[in-house]
């Protein structure tokens, strides 16, 4: 399970460096992709990436097509560096608006990775009565 919150640069060479916890759990090998609902990227095991999936193979073909084309055009599966780096693509950094600084977040079963403007943002802008009230809404 991924949880916690951590900041780490991106190098010159376009590498930022994942926590031990998350590796040991993603494996030697895993997906980073693009969110579909905002500028991060997420991060997925090899397994999670395909339980993320699952739901759009049992699309209709021509829907599928285009969703896993999209999912897929941008997504790398990458593997660490000895020093715990893994290469993220420029498209990548730009789509998540990552220049310097990140923070790779914990969600349960994937990880995000924010530029740290971004990610201050989002806390800012965070209403914890909103979230203790959808909570709520399901049964916690």
């Amino acid at each position: 399970m991924f949880t916690g919150e951590f900041e780490h640069s991106v190098d010159s060479k376009n590498r930022i460096f994942v926590p031990a916890k998350f590796r040991e759990e993603l494996g030697e090998s895993f997906i980073v992709s693009r969110d579909l609902r905002g500028a991060r990227l997420k991060i997925f095991s090899l397994e999670g990436w395909q339980d993320y999936i699952a739901p759009i193979l049992e699309q209709e073909r021509k829907i599928s097509e285009k969703a896993m084309r999209y999912l897929h055009r941008n997504a790398v599966q990458v593997s660490p560096d000895s020093q715990g780096r893994i290469l993220l693509t420029r498209e990548l950094l730009a789509y998540a608006e990552i220049e310097k600084s990140a923070v790779i977040v914990g969600c349960s079963t994937y990880a995000e990775i924010w530029s740290i403007e971004n990610w201050k943002a989002e806390l800012e802008s965070e209403s914890t009565e909103d979230i203790r009230l959808e909570l709520e809404r399901f049964g916690l």
